[in-house]
């Protein structure tokens, strides 16, 4: 069993603990609580599913956060 799972998040290739969920990628990133959009393989992963949302090898996220403005 691989212990790893290679994703690309943005654009950039990374590598995750096997098992790890949007979750565990958003706070790596640094975004935990922050409003962000998550996309893996073209389709939007609701906000509810992050915690319970498992990544594989080889899954293309795109993560965009929100900025407020005026």
């Amino acid at each position: 069993m691989t212990s790893v799972v290679k994703v690309t998040v943005n654009g950039e290739a990374r590598e995750l603990a096997a098992g790890s969920t949007v979750r565990a990628l958003l706070e790596q990133l640094g975004l935990g609580d922050t409003l962000v959009a998550v996309e893996r393989n073209r389709e939007i992963i609701p906000r509810a599913q992050h915690v319970s949302a498992t990544l594989n090898d080889g899954d293309a996220l795109e993560v965009v956060h929100f900025v407020g403005g005026g």
